[in-house]
């Protein structure tokens, strides 16, 4: 009989990178999935990556902990990932309460209908670099204090917490995986790096000729999200649950990065990048870079796709996008 595994946040960039590495591990892949009127979109990511018609989605709500301890009998699930929540930072000082209900109390609420219904599974917690916000060390890892810099952050943080006290009151095989920024083509349009390639693939293209963004010297610890998901899944292949620093160990510049889409595409980002400071954060976090070193020692993992690399492929993702889009306006 197959492994059994319940992603939440399935939807998304991280679980359905997830669900495909899963299902080509031979495991029956559940996904939670919150209903809404754009119902038709939800499984655009799940779609690109040819896997839709192979994952069992199953209608539930994070903060809805009876639909949560149903989806739990109903799966029997061996392994659980919560990857849900509202995952975007500026978002989270416009919905800072949104952000905790779902980001913080939604995990608590699936480590409970886990401790309910399956507290024999092993729980993964999709923790956040953002966490360490308002840096105290140069390079962060798993003892580096954190001091949180928005409301997604803290919010994360709370989760990150309740997940290793379910852990220790409870015996539950939980861990948390720290992971810091990892793209991938099918990332948001609303986050920077994804921001930059597609509007790089619309300038090469003649749909647009300016580029805007906010802080160009903010630095992150960029990987692909193809290399995280596999870290994921060993944390939960260990006898024991613990937390991992999962990242590159390598920090680049929203410059710099930007810079490689635009050279890229052949372009020069001089020409096309104009800095709104309304794009801003309130409290802007300046740097972070991890050191993996344990994940490295204990899990046998490291990120094997270079930040060049990874920028190159979502690059030409949106160069595809845009230019089937257009083939099918003018057909």
């Amino acid at each position: 009989m197959n492994r059994r595994a319940l992603i939440t946040g399935i939807t998304g960039q991280d679980g359905a990178y997830l669900a495909a590495f899963l299902l080509e591990k031979g495991y029956e892949v559940f996904g939670l999935v919150r209903r809404s009127g754009s119902a038709e979109f939800m499984g655009e990511r799940l779609k690109w990556l040819g896997i839709l018609d192979q994952v069992r989605l199953l209608d539930g709500d994070l903060l809805d902990l009876g639909s949560i301890i149903r989806i739990c009998r109903e799966s029997q699930a061996e392994e659980i990932y919560n990857l849900a929540a509202q995952s975007f930072v500026t978002s989270s000082w416009r919905q800072p309460h949104l952000t905790g209900e779902v980001t913080a109390l939604g995990a608590t609420n699936m480590l409970e209908a886990m401790r309910l219904e399956l507290p024999q599974a092993r729980f993964y917690q999709a923790s956040s670099s953002e966490m360490y916000g308002l840096i105290q060390q140069p390079v962060q890892d798993e003892a580096t204090p954190f001091y949180p810099r928005s409301p997604y952050a803290v919010a994360k943080l709370y989760a990150h917490w309740v997940t290793v006290n379910y852990r220790e009151s409870f015996g539950m095989h939980a861990s948390c995986g720290i992971l810091f920024n990892h793209e991938s083509p099918l990332r948001g349009i609303e986050f920077v790096t994804r921001k930059v390639t597609d509007g790089v693939a619309r300038i090469k293209l003649g749909l647009a000729d300016t580029l805007r963004l906010g802080n160009l010297d903010a630095e992150r610890d960029w990987g692909h999200t193809r290399d995280y998901v596999r870290a994921m899944w060993l944390m939960l292949q260990q006898e024991a649950p613990d937390d991992y620093v999962i990242a590159s160990g390598r920090t680049t510049s929203v410059r710099a990065m930007a810079r490689m889409a635009f050279e890229h595409a052949g372009l020069r980002m001089e020409d096309h990048v104009e800095v709104d400071p309304g794009l801003v954060r309130p409290a802007e976090v300046e740097r972070l870079i991890g050191n993996p070193a344990k994940a490295r020692a204990r899990l046998g993992w490291e990120a094997t796709t270079s930040v060049e690399a990874m920028i190159s492929e979502m690059v030409d993702a949106d160069l595809r996008r845009h230019s089937a889009a257009r083939a099918h306006a003018c057909a």
